[in-house]
């Protein structure tokens, strides 16, 4: 992957349509965060512009962002991407430069790590991941790469999840590895 240099910068006009749909989707689905109000959270977006930008590459690439909880101690909002499949302008991806380095044939684009780098978000962790499915049902019919701890990732591997069959599976992968239904998700505080 080329790392780019994502513009982190958007009109008036960009920023409200954001603010509209990120609105619309935290009251569209209140089970994801009981006892939150839109007007504190949109406060803590307009008092961060790079959050806000980040939340509009998390919209861009089909992640669809909604807060899922609140850090009492920081005051910090959980934005995760709550898309129904692994978002769509985030699939097909290495997990890391490493394992993208190391294909010798057939190299994608991009790798989940520097995308996620660039966006300004992290990675899920595993544990994330399942907590996100308590939300809901979420990758059905594709699948996610989390963040690998580093013991698995030094032996080439990486770790993967979805859910299937009423269950949350996590699995391993070359890390070199990518498929059309794999992407990643990912969270960010603000």
């Amino acid at each position: 992957m080329i790392m780019r240099k994502l513009k982190k910068e958007f009109s008036s006009e960009q920023r409200e349509e954001l603010l509209r749909a990120l609105k619309a989707r935290f009251e569209k689905n209140m089970n994801r965060h009981k006892g939150l109000e839109w007007t504190k959270v949109q406060a803590k977006l307009e008092a961060n512009a790079d959050k806000l930008w980040s939340l509009s590459e998390m919209e861009r690439t089909g992640g669809e962002p909604d807060v899922i909880g609140h850090d009492k101690k920081t005051g910090e909002y959980i934005f995760c991407d709550c898309s129904a499949e692994s978002p769509k302008g985030r699939r097909n991806v290495c997990y890391d430069r490493e394992g993208q380095d190391a294909r010798k044939a057939f190299k994608p684009k991009d790798n989940a790590f520097d995308m996620a780098a660039a966006m300004g978000i992290d990675l899920l962790m595993e544990e994330q991941y399942r907590e996100l499915q308590k939300l809901g049902n979420f990758d059905t019919k594709t699948s996610s790469w989390v963040k690998t701890p580093s013991d698995i990732r030094k032996l080439g591997g990486a770790l993967f999840a979805d859910r299937r069959y009423g269950n949350v599976f996590v699995y391993h992968n070359s890390a070199p590895s990518y498929y059309g239904v794999r992407g990643f998700r990912g969270s960010l505080m603000v």
